[in-house]
């Protein structure tokens, strides 16, 4: 059950994500902001990606470091973001710090398992 609510999470980013993509582009009209606004799609795609792959080899544990790593990172940026616009309570950062939460939690639960031929 907790790996289909790990992969769970891993998709609804990327739903977050092109959500993210198509909200940018209608909002900022500026070249310059809207090219730094869209990498963070590229970030929460890959951020999803790699979480897909290592919800499939939970016994990696260098996959599962990086993952652990890079989930957190993505709940600062959320949180940080929440600061910039002055609403920690606006849907997107409870969500988006709500998804990154999950996967950190399942990314340190993989790095952190035994490995089968150690038990």
């Amino acid at each position: 059950m907790a790996k289909w609510i790990d992969r769970g999470l891993s998709f609804l980013l990327i739903l977050g994500g092109v959500g993210h993509t198509f909200g940018v582009m209608s909002f900022y009209k500026d070249p310059h902001t809207l090219f730094w606004a869209l990498t963070d799609s590229v970030l929460l795609f890959l951020l999803a990606a790699i979480n897909l792959l290592r919800s499939w080899q939970p016994n990696n544990k260098p996959l599962a470091i990086v993952t652990a790593c890079a989930s957190s990172a993505n709940l600062v940026i959320t949180l940080r973001f929440g600061e910039l616009i002055g609403n920690m309570a606006d849907f997107r950062v409870i969500l988006f710090a709500v998804l990154s939460l999950g996967l950190t939690g399942f990314s340190l639960r993989d790095a952190m398992r035994r490995s089968a031929s150690k038990r």
